[in-house]
């Protein structure tokens, strides 16, 4: 290893807990970030370092150093929509949270930004930081391609992380199929509203929405084999607004997460057979529309080894295990789509007698020693990488 990342990374640490507070203490939603976009500006710009930012999201794309090679590291940068309930005294106020880490991911890059801006002369081509909003709605990714994040400079390769925050920090997990694919999907089902002591009169658009719930559960359960990676979950039932009436419509929306595309396709044609049929066995109309639709994350494989091999040399105590294999979704798979990439996670637990709450949960809590980790290892794979190449 050229410069010693890891001892330089830690002496900004002060810089790194501030940059993440501030970010974690203002979430935003979706594509459009205007506070937390202004931020990452105004930091770059102290660091003497130019961009570009989107003209119709958040997206900021920086560019270091000089050459034909270019790595692209990528962190994204939105917050969920779940009031927190960490305890932080930095915890967020207006009802979201960084609740997937995303704040320390923006911090990570940031931190990079600035150890590899003091060796930009020092590097063997070009490293361009994409600052991505809109990772959880799984359109960022996309819009990021759409307007040319891979061109000018031509990206030859990408490499992103994730905080783990049931993983101990030292830990760091990788693997070739890091993360599945999701389908998201909305189930809207239109009945007959009626008085409740009258249901005859009606057609009840709970009753059919229950029985869709249970039937979608039947095709894990009975369509799919004990070995296959499949997973179909409901996260919202809503329908009525008084318990003596029986309303009119019920909505589901749930997601189908699948690693196998050809699993993942006969799901998304069942889903919506067995809503429409079940549907009509209680007189209920259904519609069942497309909310998301990301494919699996797929890490290449000669790229992976490389990057393994880098991270072992920043710091002879990581314990760098190939265990990631997860069955969350990440819209970094649209990257892995068009060239070589990885993705990683970066232990973050806590730690001490806090509980271990894992990622989206109101109460989890971060380790910000994983910002030093997470800084030394963007910027000496950055490094290493174009030196081999």
């Amino acid at each position: 290893m050229v410069n010693n990342y890891m001892q330089e990374a830690a002496a900004i640490k002060e810089d790194l807990i501030k940059w993440r507070r501030h970010i974690h203490q203002n979430p935003e939603l979706g594509l459009k970030l205007p506070e937390t976009s202004a931020f990452i500006q105004s930091e770059l710009d102290k660091m003497g370092i130019s961009y570009t930012v989107s003209k119709e999201n958040s997206h900021v794309v920086a560019v270091l150093g000089q050459g034909e090679k270019c790595i692209m590291l990528r962190s994204d940068m939105d917050a969920l929509p779940i009031t927190e309930e960490s305890g932080e005294e930095f915890a967020s106020t207006n009802g979201c949270m960084h609740a997937c880490g995303h704040d320390m991911h923006a911090t990570i890059l940031l931190g990079a930004a600035k150890l590899l801006k003091a060796h930009e002369a020092e590097l063997n081509g070009q490293v361009k930081l994409l600052f991505q909003s809109g990772e959880e709605v799984f359109q960022g990714a996309q819009t990021a391609i759409e307007e040319g994040v891979l061109e000018n400079p031509k990206v030859d390769a990408a490499v992103a992380a994730h905080m783990a925050s049931a993983v101990p920090v030292g830990a760091i997990g990788y693997g070739y199929f890091p993360m599945s694919a999701v389908y998201g999907f909305k189930i809207e089902v239109e009945g007959k509203g009626t008085h409740g002591s009258t249901p005859e009169k009606g057609v009840s658009p709970i009753n059919a929405a229950v029985h869709i719930y249970l039937a979608l559960q039947e095709l894990i359960a009975r369509e799919i084999t004990a070995s296959t990676e499949a997973v179909i979950t409901i996260g919202r039932f809503e329908s009525g607004s008084a318990n003596n009436i029986i309303p009119s419509s019920a909505v589901l929306e749930g997601t189908l997460r699948a690693f196998d595309p050809e699993t993942r396709e006969y799901l998304i044609g069942r889903i919506e057979e067995v809503a429409k049929s079940v549907g009509e066995t209680y007189r209920a109309d259904v519609k069942v529309t497309t909310t998301s639709d990301c494919p699996a994350t797929v890490n290449d494989k000669e790229l992976t080894d490389e990057v393994v091999e880098i991270i072992r040399g920043v710091n002879s105590d990581f314990n760098v295990l190939g265990i990631f294999h997860a069955m969350g979704s990440e819209d970094f798979a649209f990257f892995t789509d068009k060239l070589p990439c990885c993705y990683i996670a970066i232990g973050a637990l806590y730690g001490g007698d806090y509980p271990a709450y894992s990622e989206h949960n109101p109460k989890v809590r971060f380790n910000e020693d994983a910002l030093v980790v997470g800084a030394a290892v963007y910027s000496t794979v950055a490094e290493e990488w174009l030196a081999k190449h």
